[in-house]
């Protein structure tokens, strides 16, 4: 079995990624940045510090950027935090996860207030052994930063004892380089090619099919 578990929280946890999306597509239209929502979409999963430069030019982004951050940020706590969602079996995944004896940890690029109402919003905050957030982390999603933070509030566990859970190529990026193996899941909407070609070595549609097929999963059984 392996004992520590790694959690992305948006598109992985939480119906969240389109919203994200919307918010950042609206925050750049107010600086009269205009990006279609759906390449976007394609960039949920890192940060704004690895997500801004795909759309925004270097001179705009030294002189604009962390106005634009700070905008997105009160926008989508506003307008957009009160419509997420979890997905399906996002709780009884965790209760049984803990019943089985492993440690849970959440690993995300938001900021601590975010990480907190995450958990609400999922029903988890009583099951979560750690969570680490973007003060853990000098640089986001795909760099290794955050799941470094969580395998050292983990204690470092020996190689084959820990496994990221995400949705995302930049999560699978990011573990890659941290050292662990990561699972991938479908519900964030990316396709289960590119997850593969990220480096994923299980995928399931989403959470729900991860505790439906728990006895036979990478999770229970380990990894090859």
């Amino acid at each position: 079995m392996i004992r520590n578990l790694i959690f992305d929280i948006d598109g992985t946890l939480l119906d969240s990624v389109d919203l994200h999306a919307a918010a950042w597509a609206e925050a750049f239209r107010a600086f009269g940045i205009e990006v279609p929502q759906a390449e976007i979409r394609g960039q949920i999963g890192k940060g704004g510090d690895q997500l801004m430069p795909v759309f925004v030019p270097p001179e705009r982004l030294e002189r604009e950027g962390e106005a634009i951050e700070t905008f997105r940020s009160e926008l989508f706590t506003r307008e957009y935090l009160p419509k997420v969602r979890p997905f399906p079996g996002v709780r009884a995944l965790f209760e049984r996860l803990k019943a089985e004896g492993h440690v849970l940890a959440l690993a995300s690029s938001g900021k601590a207030d975010e990480v907190e109402r995450y958990q609400e919003i999922a029903g988890i905050r009583d099951l979560v052994d750690v969570a680490t957030n973007s003060d853990e982390a000098e640089r986001s999603k795909p760099h290794p930063d955050i799941f470094q933070a969580a395998l050292a509030r983990l204690g470092h566990p020996s190689r084959g004892q820990a496994v990221v859970i995400g949705d995302s190529p930049y999560d699978a990026e990011a573990a890659g380089r941290a050292g662990v193996p990561v699972i991938g899941v479908l519900c964030g909407g990316f396709p289960e090619a590119q997850l593969s070609e990220a480096g994923c070595t299980a995928i399931y549609r989403d959470v729900q099919d991860l505790l439906d097929g728990y006895d036979r999963s990478p999770l229970r059984r380990g990894l090859p």
